[in-house]
């Protein structure tokens, strides 16, 4: 069978370099990072490069990367961490359109009570309006929650503008880049956020990794998940995964690498099966503002064709009807309702996300499925 593989925003396949970087230490390297010896001075040194790429990534500082086991940990670190340590700021805004990793966090704790929470409204294009934040943030907000780009749509976020009315208040600015770094530009510094949540598997790395980056002031107004022998400044203890952090950083290596050129690549060919498709399907549409998003991804409605069949009947081709950590429910997507869509458009939509590996044979093949898979599921309603 001709499988194609067009679902990189919930995971990308593994870098072979990634996987080179990685095997000498899954398989001839032994020792705790955090031992003294000469083996764990080995481990802690590798781990040490990591830092350093990853750090370069997104713009930040070596000392301000803090690894975890992926975006969802990172995430919940920064919320929970910086709720649990607020004194006198006891409000959270989030975005509509944030990850669950970051929803329910939220969520979570303005239950318990913890924090109130506040959703920030975004544009009929996905996108948070800079002044929208005038109406919301306070000197009582202790972090607000604003992602570079999303999952679902690929619409991005103007972030430094956020990141101006935020800083106005006081208060932190957590920023979820997991879908951006890599496709991207990002600098931290230079956008002024405070806290940065990112992911391996989305960036070709391997599954199971990740890290939370920030700067010295906001990583001190964060209190730990994790309790045990004070790993990662105290924020993350457990052994570290050192195969997993040296694949981690030589994937963010290879991203900041090549980042420019695959952009432009991946651009060429997204707007491409764009194109045939419109071209071949009636009724196809864009959802999210199409000039502000990310160059892999596309989310389309095709109107009077259920999502979940159309995926179904494109089988080998691999597509989204949202985010892979939202399958398996019945319910539209809330990034897609919280745009102004209707259930029944949010039905009718399917993401396409396109990567590293993606070829113009693979996208011929994945136009061709999708137009056959809409005409059958549409002559059968």
């Amino acid at each position: 069978m001709n499988e194609v593989y067009l679902d990189y925003n919930a995971s990308a396949p593994l870098d072979p370099r990634v996987d080179e970087a990685m095997m000498p230490i899954l398989t001839g390297s032994v020792g705790n990072a955090s031992s003294v010896h000469r083996f764990g001075r080995r481990q802690a040194a590798a781990v040490d490069d990591a830092r350093g790429q990853v750090a370069a990534l997104v713009g930040g500082r070596a000392s301000g990367v803090v690894f975890t086991s992926g975006a969802t940990e990172a995430n919940n670190l920064a919320l929970r961490g910086a709720a649990e340590a607020a004194e006198g700021r006891r409000r959270m805004l989030v975005s509509a359109v944030e990850h669950a990793s970051v929803a329910r966090p939220a969520r979570w704790l303005a239950e318990r009570g913890l924090v109130k929470l506040d959703v920030i409204e975004v544009t009929s294009g996905g996108f948070v309006e800079p002044a929208a934040m005038e109406q919301l943030v306070g000197d009582d907000v202790a972090v607000v929650s604003v992602m570079a780009a999303n999952s679902e749509t690929g619409v991005l976020n103007p972030v430094a503008e956020i990141a101006e009315r935020v800083h106005s208040a006081g208060a932190l600015l957590h920023c979820d880049a997991t879908q951006l770094v890599g496709r991207l530009p990002f600098d931290m510094a230079a956008a002024g956020v405070d806290l940065v949540s990112m992911s391996g598997h989305k960036i070709c790395g391997p599954g199971g990794t990740g890290a939370l980056v920030g700067t010295r002031q906001a990583l001190g107004r964060l209190e730990p998940l994790l309790h045990g022998g004070g790993h990662e400044r105290g924020l993350r203890s457990g052994s570290l995964n050192v195969a997993g952090i040296v694949g981690l950083g030589a994937a963010a290596r290879l991203a900041l690498d090549e980042r420019e050129s695959e952009s432009a690549r991946v651009g060429v060919l997204r707007d491409r099966l764009v194109a045939e498709l419109e071209a071949r399907v009636e009724g196809v549409s864009q959802n999210g503002d199409t000039a502000r998003r990310l160059p892999n991804t596309a989310n389309l409605r095709f109107a009077g064709a259920d999502a979940e069949a159309v995926m179904a009947n494109m089988d080998p081709v691999a597509v989204s009807i949202g985010s892979a950590c939202s399958t398996g429910s019945i319910e539209p997507s809330a990034v897609l309702l919280a745009m102004g869509l209707s259930h029944e458009a949010a039905f009718e939509s399917v993401r396409f996300s396109l990567g590293r590996f993606t070829t113009a044979s693979e996208v011929d093949t994945a136009v061709q499925s999708a137009a056959a898979a809409v005409e059958r599921v549409r002559s059968l309603v």
